[in-house]
């Protein structure tokens, strides 16, 4: 399959916008998990409705929201534009915000499956030999919930590579800067005589989807094995 250049490009693009997402939520993916599962407060409750809510808002409703927050004019994004420069509007950085925002549900829920499925017993026996909180985690309660940080990471990089309406509302469809390969397909689509290279698009697409589906099941099964499940 032979693809151009600006195609190849949306490609890359995907590729790189997905996993700094990835890499970047993944941390306050597992801390949220453990929050949920762990830890008992007020307003627990709406803080998983708040974390699940992306799950089940149109993807335009999230792209809006981030972009009267953190838009070069937003709340949040003024302030950073004005005194650091810096902006996630129109760039592939806001591309990368947007779709972690829209995956990190899904990271989160295949964690606390995970974490709710280690036994809390385990933890206190460690505790009462000494082991501080930190070495219990790092020891005992992140080897065993692995498998289910592997499947909500790569859960949510095949989220991310399939993100459309948040980052068209955020940060636009703009050539070699936020063109993701959904943008690149819904381009092509709009395009007269173009409907070769949004078929190849969609062969992609579906390529990496199912790579990424496989994937996930057979590091959930290694990470099974490992920890001798």
């Amino acid at each position: 399959m032979i693809l151009s250049d600006p195609e190849w490009q949306a490609v890359l693009l995907s590729l790189k916008v997905s996993s700094i997402a990835v890499l970047f939520s993944l941390p306050f993916g597992v801390l949220m998990a453990w929050i949920l599962v762990r830890c008992r407060f007020p307003g627990k409750s709406l803080l998983d409705s708040l974390i699940h809510l992306p799950l089940v808002l149109p993807p335009v409703v999230v792209g809006y929201l981030l972009l009267i927050g953190l838009g070069r004019r937003g709340v949040i994004g003024q302030v950073l534009y004005d005194w650091f420069g810096f902006s996630f509007a129109f760039s592939w950085r806001g591309a990368a915000l947007a779709s972690a925002v829209i995956a990190f549900p899904l990271m989160v829920r295949a964690i606390r499956l995970a974490l709710e499925a280690v036994d809390p017993r385990l933890e206190q026996a460690a505790r009462t030999l000494g082991a501080g909180r930190w070495r219990v985690f790092f020891t005992i309660t992140l080897p065993l919930t692995l498998p289910g940080v592997i499947v909500g990471t790569v859960l949510a990089f095949a989220r991310s590579l399939g993100e459309f309406g948040a980052t068209i509302t955020f940060v636009s469809n703009i050539p070699d800067e936020t063109r993701t390969l959904p943008l690149a397909m819904f381009t092509l689509i709009e395009t007269p005589g173009a409907e070769g290279a949004a078929a190849r698009l969609c062969a992609i697409a579906i390529a990496l989807a199912l790579i990424s589906l496989l994937m996930s099941e057979w590091l959930a099964r290694w990470g099974r094995k490992r920890m001798g499940a």
